[in-house]
């Protein structure tokens, strides 16, 4: 078991694999997301019972909206499903949910369910569980970038005031540590355009396992594995 002295405050999570665990069934792209969605249930819920303070996932990207149309559709279907159902369970889960992202691109219902699901939650003292949809790492950089620089020409800020910590301030996770650990299953070994910025000293773990079969005790692992790490942040 981990020692729960030492434990990550932050863990991030590429899931893969669930559309290749699907063909590997004979089933469909819907059908791996849908047991995809149910194994994140179960790990979120699982890291608010194990005291993890943030656990940040990568829902669906903006590269994405290149899939299939019908699995696109079937997906964020099943994505409002599952906040809807969050929103309900609010009191009870004590889970803090956010969404990383440019939300204004998906309809006027998932916006409204997104809405919902964070002001329901946003009491909660459980986990952070934020949620990346329609989410890419160098727009949201970009989108800082912008932002600090119209404060610039506003007068609001001096140039020279720019600094990693007004850079962060900006950013979707503002307030919030960097990962500790980054997790990807299925074996898949880059970062896709995931919290560029934010990821600069985490420490990765690649698993190569699709992640609908991911388990708690890959978790437990996971955290092991970090234990066994020595976090340097550049120094000797």
């Amino acid at each position: 078991m981990f020692d729960k002295n030492h434990m990550p405050r932050h863990i991030a999570i590429i899931m893969d694999g669930n559309r290749r665990w699907a063909k590997a069934q004979g089933k469909n792209a819907s059908f791996g997301h849908k047991e995809g969605a149910k194994t994140l249930e179960k790990i979120v819920r699982y890291a608010n019972k194990i005291g993890l303070e943030y656990i940040t996932v990568y829902a669906f990207s903006t590269e994405n909206w290149k899939r299939a149309e019908d699995e696109v559709k079937a997906l964020m279907m099943l994505l409002q499903s599952y906040l809807d159902d969050y929103a309900k369970r609010a009191d009870t889960e004590n889970i803090r949910v956010k969404i990383l992202g440019d939300i204004t691109a998906l309809s006027q219902g998932m916006q409204k369910s997104i809405q919902n699901c964070m002001e329901r939650t946003k009491n909660n003292t459980g986990v952070t569980f934020n949620i990346a949809l329609n989410y890419g790492g160098r727009d949201e950089i970009i989108k800082a970038i912008k932002q600090i620089a119209k404060d610039v020409k506003d007068g609001k800020i001096d140039i020279d005031d720019i600094s990693e910590e007004m850079v962060s301030n900006n950013l979707y996770t503002k307030d919030e540590p960097d990962p500790d650990l980054l997790i990807r299953t299925s074996g898949e070994l880059r970062l896709s355009n995931f919290l560029p910025w934010q990821l600069v000293y985490t420490e990765f773990l690649f698993i190569d396992k699709n992640w609908p079969d991911f388990t708690e005790e890959d978790l437990d692992n996971a955290i092991i594995e970090y234990q066994k790490r020595t976090r340097k942040f550049g120094a000797n």
